[in-house]
């Protein structure tokens, strides 16, 4: 192999692992998520979860993008037999990390899930829906996308589809 021909790939490769140990804006502060929002079970947003035996979808008019750039949405998870929860939840692109703010149960309604801390999307164990709503339509590389309305088109879009106007 050529000297000028693996430099430039090295180089690349270089710039973009020193790019994800940049460090995160040590001045980003999480405004207070606004109480968890009124859903529907019909028109969800389907996620493909491989291996799961839960069908999630996320409700289209509960996603929202806050001016601490987080993205929040209510899931929703159906059982084979029928049973509905959902979950209240935020993605922070910019750190890949998410969190539950709320849990609602079809008896009790919602419940605030108290001093919940951010975690990683990759760890384990790996919470694989919002892992899906990170990659499929909320962020974009570790920013998140444009608006939630784009959210909700790129969400629903084939692969090939997603992240264009």
């Amino acid at each position: 192999m050529r000297f000028d021909s693996w430099l430039p790939a090295l180089l690349l490769g270089t710039c973009a692992a020193h790019a994800q140990l940049a460090p995160l804006d040590p001045d980003w502060k999480e405004v207070e998520a606004p109480p968890a929002p009124s859903f529907q079970t019909t028109g969800l947003i389907p996620l493909d979860i491989p291996r799961s035996s839960l069908r999630f979808g996320v409700d289209p008019a509960s996603i929202s993008l806050g001016r601490d750039g987080v993205v929040r949405y209510v899931v929703v998870a159906t059982s084979d037999t029928g049973a509905v929860n959902a979950l209240y939840e935020g993605i922070r692109c910019s750190s890949g990390d998410f969190k539950v703010y709320a849990r609602h149960n079809p008896g009790s309604g919602w419940t605030v899930a108290k001093d919940t801390p951010w975690r990683s999307l990759h760890e384990q164990p790996i919470s694989r829906h919002s892992l899906t709503i990170a990659r499929t339509g909320a962020c974009i590389g570790d920013g998140t996308n444009r608006s939630a309305s784009q959210i909700a088109r790129d969400l629903r879009a084939s692969v090939d589809r997603r992240f264009s106007d």
